[in-house]
């Protein structure tokens, strides 16, 4: 093994990814229909005046893309057509069927206010939601990387051989920071689109699955790792807010 593949994180001897559960035929059509549809809106960019919806689909593709793509690339023997969380339950799916709906009903009656956004308060939102976007996404696919063969979308009931308790990076930061980016990401893509309705549903939804998520998620971690956890939990917060 070369310096160069120690510090790309590649391990040679990794296993590769069930085919079973990687079809791959299924697997390229998805990334290409992702594709697909981030290139319709990346190119339609110009001609449309709702921007910012154009940009909340590109960073719909873009997500679920980096959610198989990266679980593949640090953890190739946890990936499965499951990865991309395209099938994320109804919940999320509804949620983002509502915002589009949003999006649409209230431009045909205040297009001025959802396509020229001329007020500081609408841009100052907007720009705020670009960054909770940006920061969001960067957060979560760097935790994922970070956390590599640790990192699973499925909470783990049985500690798995190369599990490891991983509080380095941005894990020093936030001890769920996948879950952070999540949170973010999908609030800021709300405020792009200036959905007062949207996000407030998006925000609470969010919230409460998390803060349950967490509670179970840290009921299973504290039995792998003991003290180690509980220490670690008292010292780094979630920083989701009122998530301890």
């Amino acid at each position: 093994m070369s310096d160069h593949d120690v510090d790309n994180g590649i391990q040679l001897n990794k296993p590769y990814a069930d085919v079973e559960k990687n079809p791959l035929d299924q697997v390229s059509f998805t990334a290409f229909c992702l594709g697909i549809v981030l290139g319709i809106f990346l190119g339609s960019l110009m001609i449309i005046k709702l921007k910012n919806f154009n940009f909340y689909i590109i960073s719909l593709c873009i997500f679920h893309f980096l959610e198989y793509y990266i679980t593949a690339r640090y953890d190739s023997s946890k990936v499965n057509l499951d990865s991309f969380l395209l099938n994320n339950g109804s919940a999320y799916l509804i949620c983002h069927i509502i915002a589009i709906i949003e999006t649409l009903v209230e431009y045909v009656y205040e297009p001025d206010f959802k396509a020229d956004n001329e007020s500081a308060f609408s841009k100052t939102v907007v720009r705020l939601g670009y960054l909770c976007m940006f920061v969001g996404q960067f957060v979560r696919s760097l935790a994922m990387a970070t956390a590599g063969s640790s990192f699973s979308h499925i909470v783990q009931q049985e500690r798995q051989s190369d599990h490891v308790l991983v509080k380095h990076g941005i894990y020093s930061w936030s001890r769920h920071p996948s879950y952070f980016g999540f949170f973010y990401w999908a609030v800021g893509s709300q405020m792009i689109l200036l959905n007062p309705v949207s996000f407030v549903l998006f925000s609470v939804i969010l919230w409460r699955f998390f803060n349950q998520r967490i509670k179970v998620e840290e009921a299973y971690l504290i039995r792998f790792f003991g003290d180690e956890y509980i220490q670690y939990k008292s010292q780094i917060p979630v920083r989701i807010p009122f998530i301890k």
